[in-house]
């Protein structure tokens, strides 16, 4: 399948100045992507554009990720109502570090050239930036961008000049690139399209050079007409100190069907064939989510790794498909304690009950005990007694405590 024929079937189709995709079908292209370090992590909003950079790479362009220490200094200010708290240069430096690590791993094995955008400017003159850039940056471009208009207007809480400024630093990324390293093609976020195209204005206006922008899609929950990625929690982190590799991988295994099947396109390297086979399991037999447990796999395994995912699979079998307890590792055992109440050997179950809070009070652990509602290790109990061993106590089918 052809880049532009892949992206169109996979749903990576969206703004773009390109118009005519087959153009991405030839020659190499040298095109950039980036990332701000405005936390230690990114979360699988950008994950689902770097899913998209993929497919470049793969096509046979050639990347520049770029991690942005000097915009990071700024701050985006698209889309926030307020003015960014500046984070310190030492938390920047922090966040980068760990933005870099991160391309590392999602796109391990490939070729490509890490850049950071405080390289070039960290000695730039301000004088000659703004003769040389500023001159060519009509104000009017800026004030039209509707982040600004919601800043300034009646009920905005207004910019600082930092601010306002953000797309000129981005916009001379794309034009020290294409000098530097021949890049002619800006990824990017949906929501980064005003500040990417003022680099194709940029490009065009000093040095007469063709470039363009392509933007991934907002990926929007079907079931809730919502941007995709967002938990009960907040948003879903690719660091594992963030959101847990369990709970990473619980994330994906819960999608409603509606989704899933889009999901597997943006956020898995599955071939047609595999996604329109399991998109047939989705609607001949729904129950069994073998949907659901590929993608929650995939990505598991792209973000975290096969002996992570491997161990979040076995612990998710033993709290839910029925799997024997005793089959986890040590290793596994610690991945559960994380993220279930823990109690020690040798209390009884009723005090297990109460102090994790799974029951009110004696009187009631006693009650789910006799009705046949709590088990220990699989095996139903129908009166109190000690846990004399690393035990799962369950009650009913989604709570749990660990004995250990």
């Amino acid at each position: 399948m052809k880049l532009s024929e892949e992206l169109a079937w996979r749903g990576f189709v969206n703004q773009t100045t390109i118009k005519d995709l087959s153009l991405l079908d030839g020659q190499p292209i040298s095109f950039y992507f980036g990332v701000d370090p405005s936390a230690d992590s990114m979360q699988i909003g950008n994950l689902a554009a770097t899913m998209m950079v993929r497919h470049f790479i793969d096509a046979g362009h050639k990347a520049y990720l770029l991690v942005g220490g000097a915009t990071g200094i700024i701050g985006d200010p698209d889309g926030k109502a307020n003015e960014r708290n500046l984070k310190t240069l030492d938390e920047i430096a922090k966040n980068k570090a760990a933005i870099a690590a991160q391309y590392k791993t999602v796109f391990a094995g490939k070729d490509f050239t890490l850049v950071d955008n405080y390289d070039w400017f960290k000695n730039i003159n301000y004088i000659d930036f703004l003769r040389e850039i500023g001159k060519n940056v009509p104000l009017s471009q800026m004030l039209s961008r509707d982040f600004v208009q919601a800043r300034i207007g009646a009920d905005g809480t207004g910019i600082s000049y930092a601010e306002f400024s953000y797309s000129l630093i981005q916009g001379y990324d794309f034009l020290h690139l294409n000098r530097e390293y021949g890049v002619s093609l800006q990824v990017c976020g949906a929501d980064q399209w005003g500040n990417s195209v003022a680099g194709v204005d940029l490009i065009r206006r000093l040095d007469g050079h063709e470039a363009h922008v392509y933007s991934v899609p907002l990926i929007v929950n079907k079931a809730t007409g919502v941007k995709f990625g967002k938990s009960e929690g907040g948003a879903v982190w690719l660091d594992d100190k963030k959101t847990s590799v369990y709970t990473f991988y619980q994330f994906w295994l819960n999608v409603d069907d509606a989704s899933v099947v889009d999901l597997l396109k943006i956020y898995t390297l599955l071939s047609k064939d595999k996604i329109d086979a399991l998109e047939a399991e989705v609607q001949s037999n729904p129950g069994a989510r073998a949907a659901q447990k590929t993608l929650a796999h995939e990505v598991t395994l792209l973000v975290h790794g096969a002996e992570r995912t491997a161990s979040v699979e076995r612990v998710t079998s033993v709290l839910f498909g029925g799997e024997a307890f005793t089959t986890l590792s040590d290793e596994d055992i610690e991945v559960l304690a994380a993220e279930i109440p823990t109690v020690n050997v040798g209390s009884t179950v009723i005090e297990s009950l109460v102090t994790s809070g799974v029951a009110s009070s004696n009187g009631e652990a006693r009650r789910l005990i006799e009705s046949g509602a709590v088990s220990v290790n699989g095996e139903k109990l129908s009166s109190d007694q000690p846990i004399k061993s690393r035990s799962l106590v369950k009650k009913g089918k989604n709570s749990f405590i660990l004995a250990k």
